[in-house]
């Protein structure tokens, strides 16, 4: 069945980078839109980063726009997510979700793998 599986995170200074990967199983992987999404303490989800099935369509949420580059490696079958000058605010659980297939727009449905913990302090 379907399996995602966070990796990457850890703790890091203000204005440091870290990069996120996610690696997908029991699934077309390269047939489907995937995004990031991610969870504050004491938050609701956020979404964060979209991308298509071929990379040619990338979508970020204004407040990590210009700091996160999303990409994937269809041959990897892993999703990845750059998270550069990072924040305190950007202190959160990511998840890479998989999108239904077709749909580029996120839904807070789609399935999610069990995250990694981002933590921005320092």
């Amino acid at each position: 069945g379907l399996h995602l599986v966070e990796s990457g995170g850890g703790l890091v200074q203000p204005g440091g980078s870290l990069r996120l990967s996610c690696a997908a199983e029991g699934f077309a992987f390269s047939n489907y839109a995937m995004s990031w999404v991610r969870q504050a303490p004491g938050k609701g989800l956020e979404w964060v980063s979209t991308i298509n099935k071929n990379s040619e369509i990338t979508r970020y949420a204004d407040s990590v726009k210009g700091r996160f580059t999303i990409s994937r490696d269809n041959a990897k079958n892993t999703l990845y997510l750059q998270l550069n000058s990072l924040r305190t605010e950007d202190t959160a659980m990511y998840f890479c979700a998989k999108h239904r297939l077709g749909r580029v727009s996120y839904d807070s449905e789609y399935p999610r793998g069990q995250g990694t913990q981002v933590t921005v302090s320092s």
